[in-house]
């Protein structure tokens, strides 16, 4: 039996017939009244975020995810194409199911493929990918590292704030999990 003093971020569960993953939460426990669990949740069907409150000890009916190891293959169209690491086969996923994840994704890239009932709604991808730049503004001279910031396109399409320094054609490490640029590689 779940409760809601088990809510983490990632647990998926089912409410009022569809299945959720904590995207955040906050356990708050007020002065006055009983205490609840305010969270931000992601339909899994659909990829809204919604907010939801629930009260302390609600019960919840998790859904376990199956996780499964695949390497994204290549683009094609709106499809993205990954091939299972043991058995070989190969399945296309929308950009929908994929949403901003897809920026981080590389040819040959080792991810992991969560699924409910077989049917996959989420991928999970490494912390941390290395990206080239493809456009940004040249850099200039006296610009230095602790100077300003830049807007910049990487090759999969990934706008990122960099450092004034860094020029097409350089290479960078982007956290997957805020977007954010990190160093330069």
């Amino acid at each position: 039996m779940t409760t809601t003093a088990d809510i983490r971020k990632g647990f998926t569960f089912e409410y009022e017939g569809k299945v959720y993953m904590v995207i955040d939460f906050q356990h708050v426990k007020p002065g006055k009244g009983g205490a609840f669990v305010r969270t931000k949740l992601r339909n899994l069907e659909n990829g809204n975020v919604i907010d939801l409150t629930f009260d302390s000890g609600k019960v919840l009916n998790e859904v376990k995810l199956e996780r499964e190891n695949f390497q994204y293959l290549y683009k094609d169209g709106d499809d993205y194409v990954f091939m299972n690491n043991e058995t070989f086969e190969q399945i296309s996923l929308n950009e929908e199911i994929l949403m901003d994840k897809r920026f981080y994704l590389k040819e040959n890239m080792d991810v992991t493929l969560l699924s409910v009932n077989g049917q996959v709604i989420d991928i999970e991808v490494p912390i941390f990918v290395e990206l080239e730049i493809v456009e940004t503004e040249p850099g200039v001279r006296g610009n230095t590292v602790s100077g300003g910031s830049k807007p910049a396109v990487c090759d999969t399409g990934l706008k990122v704030v960099v450092p004034l320094f860094l020029n097409v054609g350089d290479k960078i490490k982007i956290d997957t999990r805020t977007g954010i640029y990190v160093e330069r590689v």
